[in-house]
């Protein structure tokens, strides 16, 4: 069977498209921003990349077009397709039907480290042994691909409220029925689609209602907005995670970050020793082991999986080091995980400077739904440069004048990196954060760097 993918780019989307070629079909696709890492791990699988939305680079054979939710009314491959009266799907409904039926499902959702926990989940349940599939919107170190096929029963799949399609306004998590399903938190974003909190609200409380009673919610405790989810109504069994306070909680935190002892029902279960920081890894780890302790992987098997767990790309990632300054990579584009990956930060820093570098790219971003809380997030860096795209509905002046920590606002890549390289001295981090491509920037400033 001849698949063509429109969006294929997308990190769930590019996942679809790896599943679908590890099932043996044909596979080719379509988007407009083609880029690694995206780009190269679909080119590693056999996969034809077309750029730009032309209907010639629909392939004549196609039996069927799965679409991306980028893709909107008046798009021209679209209209071809739906002209010429072309078998077309969403991705979550493929997923649903080809990859997730008759399997034990474990799906991560929440605002924040979706793509974090579901690699850590997958992880552990490879380290017992089990080799389950995944889809992931992102490539974690441990398997270097953002989807895979894997073996019955276990499917990890991270699980997204965005919409599903042009034609399908439901949340994409509501297709994947899972058996467990991690509930990280909760919080106002993609204003694009939401009209506010409640409206999310109630994308998740569908997720809730589709797991059944003896499946299992493992549920962050100290999120008040979960809470009212689950009091709209809640059918299936719970355990709920905190770093101190609930089943599933935290302690004995090394300086460092590098060490911490888990708990459940107050007795310790296991010890965690890894390369993360962050509280909110932490986090992400104690519901990892959760849900995976529910497919039957001892907490200690859980615990000592992530001594080996190598991250994810696009999440704190170094991408290069240069005269004694490290260069990263991170996908935060919500305050709060700005706010959270900065705190990492300076756990990773041991007293250094942070440098933060930001690409508001986000549709909320943009559209400045975020406006008023920005500045706050980014005052634990010890500099602060912010970039100003064009096209945005608002003025980042605000935010740097907001700032207490030294900030400031560039219309072009070519003057931050001028200005990182005056800037910068031995020692220092910096990190940049963007969920997009962001110009290149990481490479291009390593390069200027080192000149």
């Amino acid at each position: 069977m001849h698949i063509h993918i429109l969006g294929i780019c997308g990190t769930f989307m590019g996942g679809i498209a790896v599943l679908a070629r590890q099932a043996g079909h044909t596979v080719s696709g379509s988007d407009e921003n083609v880029y690694p890492p995206m780009s190269t791990q679909l080119e590693e699988q056999g996969i034809t990349l077309s750029v730009g939305y032309k209907p010639e680079n629909i392939p004549a054979d196609v039996d069927q077009v799965v679409v991306g939710n980028v893709m909107s009314r008046g798009n021209p491959a679209l209209e071809f397709v739906m002209n010429r009266n072309l078998p077309y799907t969403s991705g979550p409904q493929w997923l649903a039907e080809n990859v997730l039926k008759d399997r034990w499902v474990l799906a991560v959702a929440g605002t924040h480290g979706k793509t974090t926990t579901s690699s850590m989940l997958a992880w552990i349940l490879e380290y017992a042994g089990m080799t389950p599939g995944f889809l992931i919107g992102g490539v974690p170190g441990n398997f270097g691909l953002s989807a895979r096929f894997g073996n019955e029963p276990f499917f990890v799949v991270e699980a997204d409220e965005y919409d599903t399609a042009f034609f399908d306004k439901r949340s994409k998590f509501v297709h994947y029925r899972p058996r467990t399903a991690i509930l990280n938190n909760l919080e106002f974003d993609h204003a694009d689609i939401f009209e506010n909190l409640d409206a999310i609200k109630k994308q998740f409380h569908h997720l809730v209602r589709t797991v059944p009673g003896r499946g299992l919610l493992v549920v962050n405790g100290s999120d008040k907005n979960l809470d009212d989810v689950l009091q709209q109504g809640c059918w299936s069994q719970r355990e709920s995670f905190s770093l101190d306070g609930d089943q599933w909680s935290i302690s004995n935190v090394s300086d460092d970050g590098k060490s911490f002892d888990v708990y459940l029902d107050g007795k310790i279960e296991g010890t965690v020793k890894w390369d993360m920081n962050g509280s909110h890894n932490r986090m992400n780890a104690l519901a990892a082991i959760a849900a995976a302790r529910h497919a039957g992987v001892p907490t200690t098997h859980g615990c000592e999986a992530m001594a080996e767990f190598k991250g994810i790309k696009r999440r704190m990632e170094i991408r290069g080091v240069a005269r004694g300054i490290t260069v990263y990579d991170d996908f935060a584009h919500h305050p709060t995980a700005i706010e959270e990956t900065l705190a990492a930060m300076q756990e990773v820093a041991k007293g250094g400077r942070v440098l933060a570098v930001l690409e508001p790219r986000s549709n909320t971003m943009r559209m400045g739904v975020h406006q008023d809380s920005l500045s706050n997030s980014l005052q634990a860096a010890d500099a602060i440069y912010l970039y100003q795209p064009e096209g945005m509905d608002w003025a980042l002046h605000e935010v740097s004048q907001q700032s207490e920590k030294p900030a400031q606002v560039f219309d072009q890549v070519e003057k931050i990196i001028q200005k990182l390289c005056a800037d910068a001295k031995d020692g220092d981090q910096i990190i940049i954060m963007s969920n997009g491509g962001f110009e290149s920037i990481h490479t291009k400033l390593l390069t200027a760097l080192e000149q």
